[in-house]
């Protein structure tokens, strides 16, 4: 008895340490919708031996309620997991599922065709080494599976399975074949990535050409989609790469041990090794490999590590540890290839999250260069980016940050952009290159500070932000503010904006996109003004909180006063100076603020005025006693003047 449990431990310990070394294989299943994914993977699953009997009693039960035709089973259920998704017939979710062959472990992840869902099929494509494109051999190639082929090749991926399925449904027919991989090659020599194509006909539900090559094809003489899976070769994790380590936590359980913790994400790194801590650029020396299970002696790509240094050096979560010798970049301003993923589109010069790895900045993304058109991926005019458009465009970061180009490491290139006031994920990025002019141009020194200046003229530097509907009486409380401070003997100046229009930013227009490029141009020169000691009020609309909010952040601390010029918008329509509201509700102006475009009034403005019941005098009194109870009128007296 004991020789038998001993053999059977034997045999047990046997298969797990044989399963264990099989080589891992992630893979996506993508194109569009109901072209067949879900049933596919729900077949492999099957055919793999990888269902449970409760689990198989549980599917064959749910098919039956769905109406199932053919074995009496819907494949698709297996991985169709939301009950929407099992209401509708269609996949709204990434589905991540774990199979394994004699030869090869998988995950697999079946991401939805839906156009709407688009930016769950790229979270899906950016971790996988290939690909599945299902297409319908009745439908052919559509906008969908253009669009989710371009992605796929854009972050690298470097196997695809053209998947031509639902033959039997064209009588498994040579020529729709034929013809349908002929127009897909012609398509896929513009992808941006070289993709190694594998053409299979299949009927995932019948089973055809799944596991072995199937009688119903006797024309096809490649190999079985599960034989093309085993044995795709995997692209290896690189330990030739240059070493990568982005910290994502500062290990320090005591006073005695203070180490680096992460995930290796190319790259090899053993104990004396020299390496660079990003973006500081400070060197030291690698003293140990810290792991739950002992020290290292050498880690690699893909494991997570504490790594300690020799050196006391400042480096904190979000900085890049890197081989001396081999560094990565660093910069602050980028081109990129941004997939964007929001229904509110791009507004050039408004400023997001990033958020590369650990590192967390704050972006500012220019107006596109292009954009990119799926079907022909030619290069197409794009002034901003809708739902699902891929552009490519540059970028201004806030602090510079550790890269590679994307196209060199995936796991270093790419960042996604987040709203800084929904915190919706709104973009995926992936970097270029960075820009020559981040290394060229430098602030140059400047002997007469900006404290000195303003002591020069008896004041603190301020900037005033009248924001309200056109019509609130803005610009009148600015003018009646500006004559009582120049009557005080107080230097000023007032940015409007009808003013800057004939000048400045007279190229923009009144989209939402030019109103943002608008106000991210006033704020700066705002900005020198204040340098320059100045008290500056601005008057503008300024309908977006974002853009305010971003004029807020280039001031020092309490030097932002923002106005809310409170007035309803009945009023304001009443006054119409200029006869614009007159002009809007006509349709002979669009984009107009509080008509058919948005205004976002301040949450907390250090001021509110409502002109309902009182003279443009009364509120320019108000603001001027708010300056003079808060410092800004007497001698300044700041953190250092002088020459």
């Amino acid at each position: 008895m004991r020789l038998n449990d001993d053999l059977i431990a034997s045999d047990i310990g046997a298969y797990l340490e044989a399963h264990e070394n099989k080589s891992l294989l992630r893979f996506i299943t993508c194109g569009s919708v109901d072209d067949g994914k879900s049933t596919l993977i729900g077949r492999l699953l099957y055919d793999s031996k990888m269902i449970f009997e409760d689990q198989l009693a549980a599917l064959e039960n749910d098919s039956k309620k769905v109406g199932t035709q053919g074995e009496g089973i819907d494949f698709a259920l297996l991985v169709d997991g939301l009950a929407a998704e099992r209401e509708q017939g269609i996949t709204i979710d990434v589905a991540y599922r774990f199979f394994a062959t004699p030869n090869r472990k998988f995950i697999v992840a079946d991401t939805p065709g839906h156009e709407q869902y688009t930016r769950n099929m790229a979270t899906g494509a950016s971790t996988a080494d290939a690909a599945i494109l299902m297409i319908d051999a009745r439908k052919g190639i559509l906008t969908q599976t253009r669009r989710h082929s371009f992605i796929a090749s854009l972050l690298g991926i470097k196997h695809l399975v053209l998947a031509v399925n639902k033959m039997d449904l064209v009588g498994y027919n040579q020529d729709v074949f034929d013809d349908i991989v002929a127009d897909y090659r012609t398509f896929a020599e513009g992808l941006p990535g070289k993709v190694n194509i594998q053409p299979i006909p299949l009927s995932a539900l019948a089973g055809t050409n799944m596991t072995e090559r199937s009688p119903e094809t006797p024309w096809y003489e490649g190999p079985s989609l599960i034989e093309y899976l085993e044995t795709v070769e995997i692209e290896a994790e690189d330990t030739a790469r240059p070493f990568r380590l982005p910290v994502q936590w500062v290990n320090r359980p005591n006073l005695d041990f203070r180490g680096f913790a992460g995930q290796i994400s190319s790259g090899a790194v053993r104990p004396g090794d020299r390496v660079r801590s990003l973006p500081s650029g400070r060197e030291t020396t690698i003293t140990r490999i810290v792991t739950a299970g002992g020290d290292l002696d050498e880690a690699v790509a893909g494991q997570s590590v504490t790594l300690t240094f020799a050196d006391e050096i400042d480096t904190s979560r979000g900085d890049m540890i890197v081989s001396a010798d081999q560094p990565a970049e660093v910069s602050d301003q980028f081109q990129v290839h941004l997939l964007w993923m929001s229904e509110q589109a791009l507004l050039p010069g408004r400023r997001y999250i990033l958020k590369a790895g650990a590192k967390t900045v704050t972006a500012t993304v220019n107006a596109p260069k292009h954009g990119i058109d799926v079907n022909t991926l030619a290069e197409t005019p794009a002034r901003a980016a809708e739902l699902n458009q891929i552009v490519v465009t540059t970028l201004s970061l806030d602090q510079p940050i550790p890269f590679d180009p994307y196209k060199d490491n995936r796991e270093t290139g790419g960042f996604i952009l987040i709203d800084r006031q929904s915190n919706d994920t709104v973009a995926l990025g992936l970097i270029d290159f960075a820009l020559r002019r981040a290394s060229n141009i430098h602030w140059q020194a400047i002997d007469i500070s900006r404290d000195a200046l303003a002591e020069q003229k008896g004041q603190r530097p301020a900037v005033l932000w009248f924001t309200g509907l056109s019509g609130s009486g803005k610009s009148t409380i600015a003018n009646a503010l500006q004559k009582r401070l120049f009557a005080y003997g107080r230097h000023t100046f007032i940015l409007d904006g009808d003013n800057v229009r004939h000048g400045l930013n007279r190229d923009l227009g009144f989209t939402d996109a030019d109103r943002v490029e608008n106000i991210r141009r006033v704020a700066n020169v705002a900005r020198l003004m204040s340098d320059a000691g100045l008290i500056t009020l601005v008057s503008f609309i300024s309908p977006f909180r974002a853009e305010r909010q971003l004029a807020r952040s280039l001031m020092p601390e309490g030097e932002f006063i923002e106005i809310h010029v409170d007035t309803p918008i009945e009023i304001a329509e009443s006054r119409d100076v200029k006869g614009l509201y007159k002009k809007a509700r006509a349709g002979e102006i669009r984009n107009f603020t509080g008509i058919d475009s948005p205004y976002e009034p301040p949450r907390n403005a250090e001021i509110r005025i409502s002109t309902a019941d009182r003279t443009a005098e009364d509120a320019a009194e108000e603001i001027f006693t708010y300056l003079e109870t808060h410092g800004f009128l007497s001698v300044w007296d700041g953190p250092g003047s002088g020459i």
